[in-house]
């Protein structure tokens, strides 16, 4: 194999078994509370959860405690959000997905474990879990991005409590520096919990997330325009974020050709798979037709790359060969060879089968001529 092809194959293999983690380290804590124990039930936040841990997992995101975090009591949203930011160090991107009840309460927003019992307003802050923790847990990791997604303004179940200080929805957040926090509805308004086993702010958000070549911003605009849609312009989510450093895309930008090119992490495409296979078959056949087959299937990337240099390298050994002296004695030698038979040729004493022999040759080489095709020169077939 030549230098150009083997280099070329080598970063080709290279590529293919770059590991996830050479990508950006993803880490994200999924928590979908229902089972409420002191006011009704909510039927699909552990089915929002579920389905938003099973799409970020496929989508290269380390789950904390390996999947989604169901019906957790106050004691265990603690301690999951604490885990959170231990296994946020070093991480690029942290998200955090809530979905449950939430409340404001003075312009805070607290997120309900399925313990929370309160019967005046003193209570939420022992009983209840400030968002702004989570938020503080992901800034002091020193992640590049920060998400926050919380679809989490259903209605308050305590309004009959007296905790009259608290309002319909989630209030508005300041998002602290690289951060961007998803609402499943505007402020102070009131979001679906949907009617088909998912709310449809997350069957939404599950959908587009795994579509490539959506940037994070283009991302949450597609999720508000699609909810707002299913809902004939009730529900309509709501962005609070701070500038961000950089590019992230949840499923990988598009290459130039319009396909992922896996910039979003994850193991290689069944596409990749099926290159390398490709490739591997061509440099072991190593056929001018195979090559050229490669080129017409990968008509970009590497290993197009690959198969034009090989091309090229098999084309100039085929000249060389060609105007070497060896091959132009054995031209002549088959020329004159040629002149002869066709002396013979009719000769009253040749036998027929010399002379099919030889009419064959002369047509095999062109009418003697010796242009083209594949003739017997006495020796060997040579072209």
């Amino acid at each position: 194999m030549r230098p150009v092809l083997s280099l070329l194959l080598s970063v080709l293999g290279m590529v293919a078994a770059a590991p996830p983690a050479a990508a950006e380290k993803r880490v994200a804590l999924v928590v979908g509370n229902s089972a409420y124990r002191n006011v009704a039930p909510l039927d699909n936040p552990k089915n929002d959860a579920a389905l938003m841990a099973e799409t970020l997992r496929g989508l290269g995101f380390a789950l904390v405690g390996g999947s989604a975090q169901l019906n957790l009591d106050k004691a265990g949203l603690d301690v999951a959000v604490q885990v959170f930011g231990a296994q946020l160090q070093g991480a690029d991107v942290a998200l955090f997905y809530y979905a449950g009840h939430g409340i404001q309460l003075r312009g805070a927003n607290y997120l309900v474990p399925v313990d929370a019992n309160p019967t005046k307003e003193a209570d939420v802050d022992f009983q209840m879990l400030d968002s702004n923790t989570v938020l503080r847990q992901m800034e002091s990791a020193g992640s590049r991005l920060n998400l926050a997604i919380l679809d989490a303004c259903r209605n308050n179940p305590f309004g009959a409590r007296g905790l009259r200080a608290t309002d319909s929805g989630l209030a508005q957040m300041h998002a602290p520096e690289g951060t961007l926090i998803s609402f499943a509805t505007q402020p102070g308004a009131v979001a679906q919990d949907g009617t088909n086993g998912n709310s449809p702010f997350t069957r939404a958000l599950a959908r587009t997330i795994r579509r490539p070549g959506l940037d994070v911003f283009r991302t949450f605009n597609e999720v508000g325009l699609a909810v707002t849609k299913a809902t004939g312009g009730a529900q309509q989510p709501w962005v609070s974020s701070s500038p961000i450093t950089g590019e992230f895309y949840f499923a990988g930008p598009l290459d130039a050709a319009g396909g992922k090119n896996g910039a979003g992490g994850g193991a290689a495409s069944d596409a990749d798979a099926g290159m390398r296979a490709d490739l591997a078959l061509a440099q072991k056949i190593d056929k001018r037709g195979v090559w050229q087959a490669i080129l017409d299937k990968y008509p970009t990337g590497l290993a197009a790359a690959a198969a034009r240099a090989r091309l090229e390298e098999l084309t100039k050994s085929e000249v060389a060969l060609v105007a070497s002296p060896s091959i132009r004695r054995r031209r002549r030698s088959r020329v004159t060879l040629l002149a002869r038979g066709a002396a013979l040729v009719g000769h009253r004493g040749m036998r027929p089968q010399t002379e099919g022999r030889i009419q064959g040759m002369r047509q095999m080489s062109g009418d003697g001529g010796g242009a083209g095709g594949l003739v017997y020169d006495g020796l060997d077939w040579v072209r």
